[in-house]
C-alpha cells in the first residue's frame, strides 16, 4: 500500500511583518489551524482620527471551522489587543499564562465579552496537544512577566516561535530564559525558527532590568521631592522595582492612569507584584504627606494626549498637578516608540518650562529594552540550530538585519526567508518557499466603528485637514430651471471669512453662474449640477489661492 504523501505546513503572518505591532500568525496543517498572538497596532500620522489598527482576519473568518485555538506569548497590546475584535466573529479557546490571562480578562470585561471567552491557563514547560499540533510553552524574559515562546510539534517537524524575548541572567523574578530547553530542542532537530527582530540592529546584549532598579535607588536617595514615574503599565517588573525603591526610602505610593490601575490590580491579585500593607494610598490622600514621602506611578510614558502624565503636565488632571518644580521630580521610564518622539518631547519641554526636574533615558539609565539585541539573537539561533530561519516582528530593515545575524551563525542564506504580510510560507522537512497570497492588511478602529473607515474616508479627512471645506447651499426649481435662493457660502478651515469677503463674493458669483449655466443647458440632473459646480469652484479657488478645499454642494429642490 502506497504511503500517504504528507501535506505542507503553512505559516501565514497576518501582521507584525514590515511593521511594529499588530502581531498575528496563522499556523495551518490540513484541516487544523492555530493562531499565535492577536495584537493591535497604533495609527500612523496620516490615519487622522483613527484610534487603533487591527489585522484583517478575512482568511480566518473563511476558515473558521478549522481554527482550534489561539495561543498567546505575553500580555502586551501588540500581542493581545485585537482579541476582543476577533472574538466577535471567531470564538475559539484561548491559551495563555496566568498574568497574560489576567490582563486579557480585564480587557474582555471592558468589551463585555468575559462570559463568552474560553480561557485556558498554561505555564512554562506545559505541553498542549490540539489538532495536528503539540505546543510546548518555553519561559523567556521580556519586559512583562510570564512571557513564553512556543515550540510547536507538527507532522513535518518542530517549529519554534520566539515571541518577544531577551536573555536576562539577573531577572527580577529570578527566572531567566530557558536556554537549556532551547538547546535540547536544537539537539533533537528544529525545522524552523521564527525569531523576533525588533532590536536586530542593536549590537551587544540588552542590559538587565536590574540596572533600572539601581538608577531608581540613586534618584530616590538624592531628592526630597515627590517622585512621579511614568512607565508602561504592562511592565510589571519595572513597577515592582519602583515599589521596592519607594519602600526602601519610606515613601507611600499612589497610582493614576486607567491601564496602570488595571494591570497593578491584576498583577497583585495573581501574585506577580507585591505591595506592602498600608503602602498604597489614594490620590485624595496625597495631601496628607510631604513631597519626600510620596511616589506617584502613572501612565503616559509615550506622551499620549489623554494619558495621566499629559493631563498633569498641562494642568488638565482633575486631582494631580505638578507644582511648578518646587516639589516635583518626573521620571520617564521608557523609550519613545517610533513616531511618538514629538509627543514625549512636548511633555519634557513643558515640564522643564515649569521648572520641574525631569529624568529620562538620555540622562540616566531609567529604561532598558525588553527585546533581544544582536548577541542574544545569535545565541538563541545557535542553540536552536534550525534548518530554516524566518525573521519576524519588525520593519523590513529589522528583518534584513536579523537575516544577516542568522548567516553569521551558519544558517545558509538559501534557508532564510523574509516573510510578507498575507503571503503563505510553505514548509516541509526539506524545503521552505512562499505560497499563495491570502487577504490581509489593516482594519481601522475609530471609536465604536470597526472597519467602517476606509481609504476613501481617510483621504477625505486628509483633504479637510490640509485645505478645509467650502459648502455651497442653494435652492432651485428644477421644473422652471432657475435658482430660487442662494447661493450661500460657508467656509470651515479654508479662510477666515471676515477677512476674505472679496474672495467669498467671487465664490458666490461663480457658484451662481455655474448652476445657471447648467440649468440653461436643460440639464437639471443633480449630479451634473454638483459636478460642474465643484469643477468651476475648484479652478477659481486654485487660481486665486493655490489651494484645493473640499467643495460640498448642498442643493435643495423646492
Amino acid at each position: 500500500m502506497a504511503k500517504t504523501k504528507k501535506q505542507k505546513l503553512k505559516v501565514i503572518p497576518l501582521g507584525g511583518i514590515g511593521e511594529v505591532g499588530k502581531n498575528l500568525t496563522v499556523v495551518e496543517y490540513g484541516d487544523d489551524i492555530i493562531i499565535i498572538d492577536c495584537g493591535l497596532g497604533f495609527p500612523d500620522d496620516d490615519m487622522l482620527g483613527i484610534d487603533l489598527v487591527i489585522p484583517d482576519v478575512t482568511y480566518l473568518e473563511k476558515n473558521c471551522e478549522k481554527i482550534r485555538a489561539i495561543f498567546l506569548t505575553h500580555g502586551h497590546e501588540d500581542h493581545i489587543g485585537a482579541i476582543p475584535y476577533l472574538l466577535r466573529t471567531i470564538n475559539v479557546p484561548i491559551y495563555a499564562t496566568r498574568l497574560t490571562l489576567g490582563i486579557l480578562q480585564n480587557k474582555l470585561e471592558e468589551h463585555h465579552l468575559e462570559k463568552i471567552a474560553q480561557l485556558n491557563c498554561i505555564k512554562a514547560g506545559s505541553v498542549t496537544k490540539i489538532g495536528a499540533f503539540s505546543l510546548e510553552a518555553i519561559r523567556v524574559n521580556h519586559s512583562i512577566a510570564d512571557s513564553v515562546a512556543y515550540a510547536i510539534g507538527t507532522p513535518v517537524g518542530t517549529v519554534i516561535f520566539s515571541g518577544d524575548f531577551k536573555i536576562d541572567v539577573t531577572p527580577i523574578d529570578g527566572e531567566m530564559t530557558d536556554l537549556t530547553r532551547f538547546g535540547e530542542l536544537g539537539k533533537k532537530g528544529v525545522l524552523a525558527l521564527f525569531c523576533e527582530s525588533t532590536n536586530a540592529e542593536r549590537q551587544g546584549f540588552t542590559p538587565s532590568e536590574r540596572i533600572v532598579g539601581d538608577s531608581l535607588d540613586t534618584i530616590f536617595a538624592s531628592t526630597n521631592k515627590r517622585v512621579t514615574i511614568a512607565t508602561f503599565s504592562s511592565n510589571v517588573h519595572r513597577v515592582q522595582q519602583i515599589i521596592n525603591a519607594s519602600e526602601k526610602f519610606g515613601r507611600k505610593i499612589a497610582v493614576t492612569g486607567r491601564s496602570m490601575i488595571s494591570v497593578i490590580k491584576a498583577a497583585t491579585s495573581l501574585g506577580y507584584m507585591r505591595i506592602p500593607d498600608g503602602m498604597l494610598i489614594g490620590l485624595e490622600e496625597m495631601k496628607r504627606y510631604r513631597p519626600d514621602q510620596l511616589t506617584l506611578i502613572t501612565t503616559g510614558s509615550q506622551g499620549e494626549p489623554m494619558s495621566a502624565l499629559y493631563r498633569m503636565t498641562f494642568s488638565e488632571h482633575e486631582r494631580v498637578k505638578v507644582n511648578l518644580g518646587r516639589d516635583d521630580l518626573v521620571v520617564i521610564s521608557a523609550t519613545p516608540i517610533p513616531g511618538n518622539e514629538k509627543l514625549v518631547s512636548a511633555i519634557i519641554n513643558e515640564l522643564l518650562r515649569k521648572g520641574v526636574e525631569v529624568v529620562y533615558n538620555q540622562v540616566a539609565d531609567v529604561h532598558v529594552s525588553g527585546h533581544a539585541c544582536q548577541e542574544e539573537i545569535k545565541l538563541l539561533t545557535a542553540l536552536v540550530k534550525p534548518r530554516f530561519f524566518i525573521p519576524t516582528h519588525g520593519e523590513y530593515k529589522h528583518l534584513t538585519s536579523n537575516k544577516a545575524l542568522a548567516v553569521q551563525v551558519g544558517i545558509p542564506e538559501e534557508n532564510i526567508l523574509i516573510p510578507e504580510i498575507g503571503k503563505t510560507i510553505e514548509l516541509d522537512s526539506r524545503s521552505v518557499k512562499m505560497g499563495q497570497q491570502v487577504p490581509s492588511g489593516k482594519i481601522l478602529v475609530d471609536g465604536y466603528g470597526v472597519g467602517d473607515v476606509g481609504s476613501v474616508v481617510l483621504r477625505d479627512r486628509k483633504h479637510l485637514a490640509q485645505d478645509g471645506l467650502i459648502a455651497v447651499v442653494l435652492a432651485i426649481d428644477t421644473e422652471g430651471g432657475y435658482i430660487l435662493s442662494g447661493p450661500d457660502v460657508v467656509s470651515r478651515g479654508f479662510v477666515y471669512v471676515k477677512e476674505s469677503e472679496e474672495l467669498m463674493e467671487s465664490v458666490r458669483l461663480m457658484a451662481r453662474q455655474s448652476v445657471e449655466r447648467t440649468l440653461d443647458s436643460g440639464n437639471c440632473d443633480y449630479n451634473s449640477i454638483k459636478s460642474n459646480l465643484r469643477d468651476d469652484l475648484t479652478k477659481l479657488l486654485y487660481n486665486k489661492t493655490k489651494r484645493k478645499p473640499m467643495i460640498l454642494p448642498i442643493i435643495m429642490d423646492v
